[in-house]
């Protein structure tokens, strides 16, 4: 890990974006845009703020919760409150400089506080509106509420996921509000572009249950076309061999995908059994997918007559794809993580080094970086409402004494 670089130019550096709502899902999206370069200002209640400060563990020298200084990080922190005439007044100027609003309160909450799109566009047509729920805009579930948790079994995730003899399991993160946050952000760009041509912003609506919905593969056809739902098949895909958890010598699982002709034949000489590469069970795809629990066996009676990282080792050198399931000490160890910086740290609000993830993807010639961890809460509010609107200092002590800011 090296510390961060701050010099480099951002991509977005011209963009400015109002993030409003808590939680995951929308401040991904703002915290995508913000790895960036984007100015996001991060509005939040006063006094509490996102609920995001208090989730997650905390550091064990000063018992902050640790999660905020990563999806916080890069962002400005404005405390306002929405829910008074006077805070709903300031967000709609802040609003007429911005190009990019986020939200992901439930639909009709900005309308009923005089925030909606058609109000907001109206004093700036060229605002990008980026909507994050559950279930979207419109439709019969809209207004339900819509957790990560509930979206991935409707979107198809959870049924697919964990052990047929098993109730379905959920992945160890909230895996769909991250999707929608992503998509969001895919669809914020869209939309920026397609303001440089129209001059005009749009609504982006980006749901939690679609944006995992568009994962799924071939999932929906495979049954309105060939009658097959897909089923719990648990460290496998069914017909899809030899791709699997492997038990090593040492009680550690190596991971192995060698189901392509050509790299199943590569596993088979790294085995020291070249000839199962043309045995009719095994040398063509849908062979191997009709003999499927054969060939792992056959795999595995291999791997446990050696440690993991050997086995890793004799198949990196023989072409296959194969690695070992990390944690974030083995994440932290790598080498390879380390020559990439995929981790990377930064100066928490201590001066401490706190390592995180690096910003993903990597542009050649202008980067995203890691430039600060999450703010304190209201950190910004007077450099924000001073440089935004030019607010004197006697207007932000009322703003304080009413409780707005």
């Amino acid at each position: 890990m090296t510390p961060h670089d701050t010099h480099s130019p951002t991509p977005l550096s011209d963009i400015k974006v109002l993030e409003l709502g808590q939680l995951i899902a929308g401040p991904y999206c703002g915290q995508v845009l913000a790895d960036f370069g984007a100015q996001v200002i991060k509005v939040e209640p006063p006094g509490k703020g996102d609920a995001m400060r208090q989730w997650g563990e905390a550091d064990r020298d000063t018992g902050e919760p640790l999660w905020w200084n990563v999806i916080g990080r890069n962002k400005q922190s404005l405390t306002l409150d929405l829910r008074q005439p006077r805070g709903q007044e300031l967000l709609r100027e802040l609003a007429s400089q911005a190009d990019v609003i986020i939200e992901n309160f439930r639909p009709g909450t900005m309308e009923r506080w005089g925030l909606g799109y058609e109000a907001l566009s109206r004093h700036n047509p060229r605002l990008v509106m980026v909507r994050v729920t559950g279930f979207g805009q419109e439709g019969p579930y809209a207004s339900r509420a819509g957790f990560a948790s509930v979206c991935e079994a409707m979107g198809g995730l959870r049924h697919l996921s964990g052990y047929p003899d098993r109730p379905p399991v959920r992945v160890g993160i909230s895996l769909g509000d991250t999707l929608a946050g992503l998509h969001a952000a895919l669809g914020t760009m869209m939309a920026l572009h397609q303001r440089d041509r129209s001059g005009r912003g749009q609504v982006v609506d980006s749901s939690i249950f679609e944006s995992v919905l568009a994962m799924m593969e071939s999932l929906v056809p495979e049954y309105a076309r060939a009658g097959k739902v897909r089923e719990r098949s648990g460290s496998f895909l069914p017909k899809i061999a030899p791709s699997n958890a492997y038990p090593a010598r040492d009680g550690r699982d190596v991971i192995i995908g060698a189901n392509q002709d050509t790299v199943f034949r590569r596993l088979c000489e790294a085995m020291g059994q070249p000839g199962l590469a043309d045995h009719p069970d095994y040398a063509t795809h849908r062979a191997r997918g009709e003999h499927q629990a054969a060939i792992d066996d056959l795999v595995a009676a291999w791997t446990r007559e050696h440690d993991a990282q050997q086995v890793v080792d004799i198949l990196a050198e023989a072409g296959v794809p194969a690695g070992l399931v990390y944690r974030a000490p083995d994440m932290l160890d790598d080498p390879h993580f380390q020559a990439r910086e995929s981790i990377v740290e930064v100066p928490d609000r201590h001066g401490q080094p706190l390592p995180m993830q690096n910003v993903f993807p990597r542009l050649s010639d202008t980067p995203g970086r890691v430039r600060e961890v999450g703010p304190a809460l209201g950190e910004h509010t007077e450099q924000v409402l001073t440089g935004w609107l030019g607010l004197a200092p006697e207007a932000l002590d009322a703003l304080r004494a009413d409780g707005v800011i």
